[in-house]
């Protein structure tokens, strides 16, 4: 057992089990089926971690990001060839949101100091655009950072990032 498993919510479980075996490499471990066919749980393995995914189940206000209207959430998966996994994914229909760029940021904290800075622009703080500025002299090549600091200049605000440039 895991010490700590995700839960997704989704509108179409089985297709999105389907889609992590065949693409990410997820090994599905259990189904739960409610007699009216709504899946209550998929429980898929990712080496040694564990995703939980399910029906919306609206009566009770467990719905979707699609029913959301978007929400914010990240999974990071290890892989041993990402450009390989990133070919199947685009394969396979996903949406770039950011794109697949080499090399890591340093262990210094300098993730720590990029997830508060974006956690300020999640909250349309002023602030945002002079920490994301910051993170630009630690890290010049990081392409995350450098998207946000372009996007604060131009104006925009929030995290939601619409690739139509790329």
């Amino acid at each position: 057992m895991s010490t700590l498993t995700c839960h997704l919510v989704t509108r179409d479980p089985a297709a999105a089990a389907s889609w992590y075996g065949s693409v990410l490499g997820a090994v599905e471990i259990s189904r739960i089926t409610l007699p009216g066919g709504q899946t209550l749980s998929v429980e898929l393995r990712f080496g040694d971690s564990t995703l939980s995914i399910a029906d919306e189940f609206p009566d009770m206000g467990i719905v979707s990001p699609l029913t959301l209207g978007g929400t914010y959430g990240a999974l990071h998966l290890a892989v041993e060839d990402a450009d390989a996994v990133w070919k199947r994914a685009l394969g396979a229909g996903a949406t770039v949101f950011e794109p697949l760029h080499e090399g890591s940021a340093p262990d210094d904290g300098f993730l720590e100091r990029y997830g508060n800075a974006f956690a300020r622009l999640e909250r349309l703080e002023p602030d945002a655009l002079a920490l994301f500025d910051q993170l630009t002299q630690e890290a010049p090549d990081d392409p995350c950072v450098a998207l946000h600091v372009e996007r604060l200049r131009r104006g925009d605000l929030g995290t939601t990032v619409v690739m139509t440039e790329k």
